[in-house]
């Protein structure tokens, strides 16, 4: 079940959307998108959202940091390769990706205050208390960026079940 697809196998809906990825990858389509083509929908969907996330005001740094809280929380191996990775192109230092994985509080007070923010929006179903807010807006956090959090765990758990679902690696 959930073999990856190819240009040719996939549903229609996903075929532009695989050839454009396969054009930024030197020709190859990264396994999972081969397995979510399956669903065109869920595909296309996590990719709009992923830009959106990409767009939001929060620091790349910070994003990545919500990512892989929510990557960990939800233990999808290859989300948490994938952006531990993204996180050196991005020049965070080691120690940073590996107290996410570990599930440890991070050095740096600001992240680990948005850190603490996303386990609370998924610990909370988004119910985060007026302590929790005040915390966050203490790192100079905004209420835009509480609901771009809320964005990045949307996204990001989409990704994480779906990854998780068809066994990429």
């Amino acid at each position: 079940m959930f073999a990856p697809h190819t240009l040719e196998t996939a549903p229609e809906g996903s075929r532009a959307t695989m050839a454009a990825m396969a054009d930024a990858g030197g020709g190859v389509v990264p396994d999972a998108v081969a397995q979510l083509a399956a669903s065109p929908e869920l595909l296309t969907g996590f990719l709009d959202m992923t830009a959106r996330f990409d767009q939001c005001t929060l620091e790349p740094i910070a994003r990545e940091v919500v990512i892989m809280t929510v990557a960990v929380h939800n233990d999808c191996h290859i989300c948490i390769a994938m952006h531990a990775g993204k996180l050196r192109k991005l020049g965070a230092a080691p120690q940073l990706a590996a107290a996410l994985r570990e599930k440890r509080a991070l050095d740096d007070e600001r992240l680990e205050a948005i850190r603490a923010f996303t386990l609370e929006v998924m610990a909370t179903a988004g119910a985060v208390d007026a302590q929790a807010l005040e915390a966050f807006s203490a790192h100079g956090y905004t209420e835009r960026n509480a609901l771009e959090v809320v964005l990045g765990v949307g996204t990001y758990t989409i990704s994480t079940f779906a990854n998780r679902l068809v066994r990429a690696v």
